[in-house]
């Protein structure tokens, strides 16, 4: 599938590349922006943070389908927040829920789950 920048994907294209990337990934973020130019500050955290304890996981950046992500995130994490993270397919949260999982030490074990 080739992906042409600037281009709004359909619900039906976003669902496939949302559970593509989910079956396919041990870690995913979901985020505005890329990792080399994050577009919003919640996004910039929680790619922080993950990349304390990960060299290697996949980010997506949502904001050329933006409601069409939302919508299709929705049913995994019951949210339509972005960011959002998820480890082998289950959501962990946004960057508010990694920040908390970090200050209790927790967030290591659960990327590395």
């Amino acid at each position: 599938m080739t992906f042409e920048p600037g281009a709004e994907l359909s619900a039906d294209e976003v669902e496939t590349r949302v559970e593509e990337t989910l079956a396919e990934n041990d870690v995913v973020l979901f985020m505005k922006g890329t990792e080399l130019m994050p577009q919003c500050g919640y996004s910039r955290k929680a790619l922080g943070l993950i990349g304390q304890y990960r060299e290697e996981f996949e980010t997506v950046d949502v904001l050329e389908s933006l409601e069409e992500y939302r919508a299709a995130l929705e049913p995994h994490s019951g949210r339509e927040t972005i960011p959002q993270t998820f480890v082998d397919g289950e959501f962990v949260g946004g960057s508010d829920i990694l920040e908390q999982l970090d200050e209790r030490g927790e967030l290591e074990a659960k990327l590395r789950a």
